[in-house]
């Protein structure tokens, strides 16, 4: 039964981190594609920016929720079906956990359901992280919550905290951890924050160019 867990590792974390709630609120709400408003981008930032805190709140809630349980069905599977822990360092398969991440992004970012037209994987990549090893998401998050109070550019934030994530998987595999696979997960996490750095590519152009919009700021 391992390779149907391979096959679940591959696709739920994909399929689920598909639904955008930014696009379906929106919907829901105005009747319009939140990807033609805004900076056009099926994010929370931009979700704030259009519909406002309290419909934003809904989004952050959907989007944090798919990603992680995503990433928690993965373990799980390999857990009943494998008879594999993946939470377990010395198993040398929490690769598993950190590729479900990976495929939670490319779902969040290239939705199956929209034409493949998403998000940026940030809120999918952070939660899936809180499944896989709180400890790094709590770091990454500070780190968010540190660039974005001092820049006040949320896209600066992430794009910091993302491009951490692979230093911080080297440092606790191999450091705290002790776990066998850590240059193997090393490497998914550079993926990980390689793909949501690309799909910044536009903010960066703007920060470059001082036309970035700082946090709180409305769309018109």
């Amino acid at each position: 039964m391992i390779w149907l867990c391979y096959v679940i590792m591959l696709c739920v974390p994909y399929l689920l981190a598909g639904v955008n709630f930014s696009i379906i609120v929106c919907k829901l709400k105005t009747g319009k594609d939140i990807r033609t408003m805004g900076s056009g981008n099926a994010g929370l930032t931009n979700a704030v920016r259009v519909m406002g805190k309290p419909l934003g709140g809904i989004v952050l809630i959907g989007d944090v929720s798919k990603a992680a349980l995503g990433v928690w069905l993965v373990r799980m599977c390999f857990l009943w079906l494998g008879g594999v822990n993946t939470a377990d360092y010395g198993s040398e398969m929490k690769w598993v956990e950190y590729m479900a991440v990976f495929m939670a992004i490319v779902g969040h970012c290239f939705p199956l359901y929209y034409g493949f037209k998403g998000g940026k994987g940030v809120l999918a990549a952070v939660s899936g992280i809180f499944v896989l090893d709180w400890r790094i998401a709590c770091i990454l998050l500070g780190i968010f919550i540190v660039i974005v109070a001092i820049s006040k550019y949320v896209s600066l934030g992430s794009i910091i905290a993302s491009s951490c994530f692979f230093i911080a998987a080297a440092l606790f595999g191999y450091f705290a951890n002790g776990d066998p696979a850590w240059i193997v997960n090393t490497i998914i996490a550079a993926f990980c924050g390689s793909l949501i750095d690309v799909r910044h590519r536009a903010n960066i152009g703007r920060l470059i160019a001082h036309n970035e919009k700082k946090f709180g700021e409305k769309s018109k």
